[in-house]
C-alpha cells in the first residue's frame, strides 16, 4: 500500500481544515520545506500538496512555499498538487518547477475543455479531484454546490484520459470520521482509473481493495510516520474499528478499480 502524507497550504503554512472552512484552520508548521523533508526522511514515496488560497481565489498564492518544498525534497520523490490550478500555462509551470502530478478541480467542472486539453497535453501527468456532498460535486474551495452528479463527471473524466480521480466527501474531511465507503465502492465500480478517496475505513471486510492512503497530520498530536500509520492500518485489520480511534491521521484511501498507483 502506497502511503501520501499531504501537506494543506494556507497563507504559507501548513494547516488543517474542518469540512474546508478556511476559518476553522489549525496551524501546526510555517515552514513547509522542512515539513516536506520531515516526511521524506519518514520514508514517503509521494507527497500531496494542497493550496488551500489559491482554491478560492483561482490562481496558485502559495508558490514560494512550494518551491520551498521542491528544494527541501531535491527532486527524491513525486509530488501532486493542487488549489487555484485553472489553465494550461499553470500545469506546464509546476511541471518545469518539479511537480509529477497536477490536480484539477473546480476547473474540471467549470471548463471541462480544459480538463481534456491538459489531458492530451500533458498525459499521465493530470488527477482531476471531485468534491462531493450528497452525491453532487462542489466547486470553488467546496464553497459552492453544483448539480452535476459525481457517477455521471468520474466517467466524462475517465473518457478525457485522467490518471486517477480524486474523491472526497466534503462532509467528512478533516473530521476523522472515516470515508465514505458507499460512495466510494459505487464511484469506484463504476470506472476503470484508480479512485482516491477521502478518509479512513476501519471496516475490515475493505482492506483488501486498499492499495494507498494519504495521510494528513494532526495539528493536536504532531502527526505520525508512513510507517506508523502502516502499523495503525495493520491493527485495525486484527482488531477491528476500535483499533482506529488513537490513530493521529486522517487518511485519503485509495480503491483501485485497476492498475497500482506508485
Amino acid at each position: 500500500m502506497l502511503l501520501i502524507p499531504a501537506i494543506d497550504l494556507k497563507d504559507g503554512q501548513c494547516v488543517r481544515l474542518k469540512q474546508g472552512d478556511l476559518k476553522a484552520a489549525t496551524v501546526f508548521s510555517d515552514k513547509p520545506g522542512e515539513m516536506a523533508a520531515h516526511w521524506k526522511d519518514q520514508g514517503a514515496r509521494r507527497l500531496h500538496i494542497v493550496d488551500l488560497n489559491g482554491a478560492i481565489a483561482g490562481r496558485p498564492k502559495n508558490e514560494p512555499a512550494f518551491k520551498a518544498i521542491m528544494k527541501a525534497l531535491g527532486g527524491e520523490i513525486p509530488v501532486q498538487i493542487g488549489g487555484g490550478i485553472r489553465d494550461l500555462d499553470t500545469i506546464e509551470r509546476f511541471l518545469d518547477d518539479g511537480a509529477t502530478y497536477m490536480v484539477i478541480g473546480t476547473a474540471a467542472v467549470k471548463n471541462p475543455g480544459l480538463l481534456q486539453d491538459a489531458c492530451v497535453a500533458f498525459p499521465g501527468h493530470i488527477i482531476v479531484s471531485i468534491d462531493a456532498k450528497d452525491g453532487k460535486v462542489a466547486t470553488d474551495g467546496w464553497s459552492k454546490l453544483s448539480g452535476h452528479e459525481v457517477i455521471d463527471l468520474a466517467k466524462k473524466f475517465e473518457d478525457y484520459g485522467v490518471e486517477s480521480i480524486l474523491y472526497t466527501d466534503i462532509g467528512r474531511d478533516g473530521m476523522l470520521t472515516g470515508v465514505n465507503i458507499e460512495a466510494t465502492l459505487k464511484l469506484a465500480e463504476s470506472v476503470s482509473v484508480p479512485i482516491i478517496a477521502s478518509g479512513l475505513s476501519t471496516r475490515k471486510s475493505r482492506r483488501s481493495s486498499l492499495r494507498a492512503a494519504l495521510v494528513r497530520q494532526d495539528a493536536k498530536t504532531g502527526g505520525t510516520t508512513p510507517a506508523a500509520a502502516m502499523a495503525s492500518w495493520r491493527a485495525v485489520g486484527r482488531s477491528g474499528p476500535k483499533a482506529s480511534r488513537s490513530m493521529p491521521v486522517a487518511i485519503l484511501s485509495c480503491f483501485l478499480s485497476g492498475r497500482e498507483l506508485t
